[in-house]
């Protein structure tokens, strides 16, 4: 059986914002990036209700859809805090967690006003055109861009609202001394949505003893921005 890297996205995200990784993996390593319910193509079971122990719950059941037996998980953003959450269960064949500018564990440095402007925001072309200028640093080409519009334009509301007005500020911290495999904590040095500065403060010291906190240049989209360095990391 080859390893396998289970990969979770950013909140307004898809699965396909880690494309460009798989040509870079060794032909023995397997690459499997959902969608999360609400986002992309992946609509929400009923009764759903978009908390982080749902979502956790969720890859746990596609852990067991897919019998994994070898994994690392690969947690972006939102699906980092998710990746956090299910790595704290010590979930069987778990060997690795990387955590690419992940949602802190205790909330995110939000401000009301930030929150109410990313509330209304929703659906809206033109702020999704602004987002993409805010998170990103490294170039971009264009069919990168129109991919991350559409992602953003394509989540359900329900999704969308929930982690910001809950999920984003869910204090998970209190599981995370369950958290037994090693991690690598990658950020952004041009980061302004979660800054290097807020990572050291919120996220590293919940990790486990030894846990690097490597910052790289590039905005908030690691996976597009710097590819070859992740598959470095977890090929």
């Amino acid at each position: 059986m080859p390893h396998t890297i289970l990969a979770l996205h950013y909140w307004a995200g898809a699965g396909r914002e880690f494309d460009a990784l798989r040509p870079l993996l060794s032909p023995d390593t397997a690459l499997l990036a959902p969608d999360l319910p609400g986002f992309g193509g992946q609509p929400a079971p009923a009764g759903f209700d978009y908390s982080v122990r749902a979502y956790a719950d969720w890859v746990a059941a596609y852990v067991a859809r897919h019998a994994l037996t070898d994994f690392t998980l690969l947690g972006h953003s939102m699906g980092g805090k998710i990746a956090l959450a299910l790595a704290a269960r010590q979930p069987a064949g778990l060997r690795r967690l990387v955590l690419l500018s992940p949602s802190p564990p205790a909330g995110e440095p939000m401000t009301d006003d930030d929150r109410a402007a990313a509330l209304a925001a929703y659906g809206k072309a033109a702020e999704a055109e602004k987002t993409f200028e805010k998170i990103t640093w490294q170039p971009l080409p264009a069919t990168v861009r129109q991919a991350v519009v559409a992602d953003n334009l394509r989540c359900s509301q329900p999704a969308w609202n929930v982690w910001l007005t809950t999920g984003s500020r869910e204090d998970i911290s209190a599981q995370l001394p369950g958290v037994a495999v090693p991690c690598h904590l990658l950020v952004g040095a041009h980061d302004h949505a979660i800054t290097p500065a807020a990572q050291r403060a919120q996220t590293l010291p919940r990790l486990p003893a030894g846990t690097a906190c490597q910052v790289v240049a590039a905005g908030h989209l690691l996976p597009l921005e710097v590819p070859e360095l992740i598959a470095g990391l977890v090929g």
